[in-house]
């Protein structure tokens, strides 16, 4: 018999399954931040879906998630937020009103919407 390569032949398959989590959180402005101001809002100070009070702010999955900002139903640009996860006193949204521009008025509706995705995988081999 001559000499010959011996391989292995192997397939495999691979399934991903991607599940978004999204939570919106809402909070009307009791007081006008002018511009070049942060305007800070505590965890507290957000209330969910329901109407119920938030009590802390869920963290952001690494490198699988994301938030937004809405004021007055517009989506802001990202440069001007900044989200800490946690509960009262230590999560919070910080909204940075750009100099120059128009103040944040009192009343005024913001949203935070959070999106994490919790990504699952399964392979499966034959020989």
């Amino acid at each position: 018999m001559a000499l010959q390569l011996m391989k292995l032949l192997i397939s495999a398959s691979t399934s991903t399954e991607i599940t978004p989590t999204a939570s919106k959180f809402f909070n009307v402005t009791s007081a006008e931040t002018a511009a070049g101001a942060t305007l800070s809002i505590d965890a507290a100070s957000f209330f969910q879906d329901d109407g119920t009070a938030v009590t802390t702010l869920p963290t952001l999955a690494t490198n699988n998630s994301y938030f937004n900002v809405y004021i007055n139903g517009v989506l802001q640009m990202e440069g001007i937020s900044t989200y800490t996860p946690g509960a009262t006193a230590v999560g919070s949204l910080d909204i940075a009103v750009p100099a120059g521009g128009d103040p944040i008025l009192s009343g005024t509706s913001v949203v935070l919407e959070i999106v994490n995705y919790a990504p699952s995988s399964s392979t499966t081999v034959a020989t």
